[in-house]
């Protein structure tokens, strides 16, 4: 199986998706997660350092695939699962989807793409350009991570187009969204009310998460030495139990993006009280200035 995982940038794409992978091999799977992202910090947490990319690799020799080995890419990171970076092209010059075809082909090159029970890409930003979406040329599923923000499910929005554009010629399908570090799932209610999709799992709203990207460290290593964390992985655990159960998932259907100004602001410009007023001013901050 292999799932690609979007999101806004920022919002904790590379932080879910580790403590996803540790989830997945929790269970018994074999599992690859391939950071697709110039800065090349998507396995950072499940290996403790910026891992050799695959692009910087290929080119230290000359493009020569036959002089690449697997362990020259694949590193080992915590809880067994392996860790692969593609890298990226030059600032401002090439194209990412480019860098993540290099990266399957180098794979496949090494008999390695197809000995893993799950691969896991963790895609930079927002989709763009055909180059971010390149990923989901190879996904069963997408994940897309959000949180209760305007910014955040506008990019969601932007991402179910292009799983919607990519399924017209591939087996792709969207498993659903993840609400990332939030208190709140008010305007995630109201978006998947009008564009129907699974929401898997909504992971609360505290610092340790965060902290955990700074630390170098999943939130499953943390709970050796924090104990109180435990319940906070119990999350991550049924992420990967609903992806393992292999759900039909869906093939979404955008909504334009007039519509969703309209509808994501509508709880900030017609408050139903004071208090209510107030949360919505606080997550649509962003939105009062375009």
């Amino acid at each position: 199986m292999k799932i690609a995982v979007y999101g806004k940038g920022g919002i904790g794409k590379s932080t879910t998706s580790c403590n996803i992978s540790i989830a997945l091999a929790r269970r018994g799977e074999k599992v690859l997660q391939i950071g697709c992202d110039p800065k090349h910090d998507s396995t950072f947490t499940l290996t403790g350092f910026l891992i050799p990319t695959i692009i910087d690799t290929l080119q230290s020799k000359d493009y020569h695939y036959e002089d690449i080995w697997s362990e020259d890419v694949i590193h080992k990171g915590y809880g067994g699962v392996d860790c692969v970076e593609a890298g990226g092209p030059p600032a401002g010059a090439g194209c990412g989807g480019y860098v993540v075809g290099e990266t399957v082909k180098l794979l496949k090159e090494l008999n390695a793409f197809y000995e893993y029970d799950i691969i896991l890409f963790d895609v930079l930003g927002d989709v763009v350009c055909g180059g971010f979406a390149a990923p989901l040329n190879y996904a069963d599923y997408c994940v897309i991570i959000t949180d209760n923000g305007f910014d955040a499910l506008f990019a969601a929005n932007r991402i179910t187009a292009s799983i919607r554009e990519k399924a017209r010629t591939h087996p792709l399908r969207l498993a659903g969204l993840v609400g990332n570090r939030t208190s709140k799932r008010d305007l995630i209610n109201k978006y998947v009310e009008a564009c129907p999709m699974p929401v898997i799992e909504v992971l609360p709203l505290i610092e340790d998460i965060r902290i955990s990207r700074v630390k170098g460290k999943t939130l499953f290593e943390m709970v050796g030495s924090e104990p109180s964390l435990n319940y906070v992985c119990e999350y991550y655990l049924d992420i990967a139990d609903q992806i393992l159960s292999q759900p039909e998932g869906i093939v979404p259907k955008e909504i334009p993006d007039r519509e969703l100004f309209s509808l994501l602001s509508d709880l900030y410009l017609n408050p139903i009280d004071e208090g209510k007023h107030q949360n919505n001013k606080e997550n649509l901050l962003g939105f009062t200035t375009i």
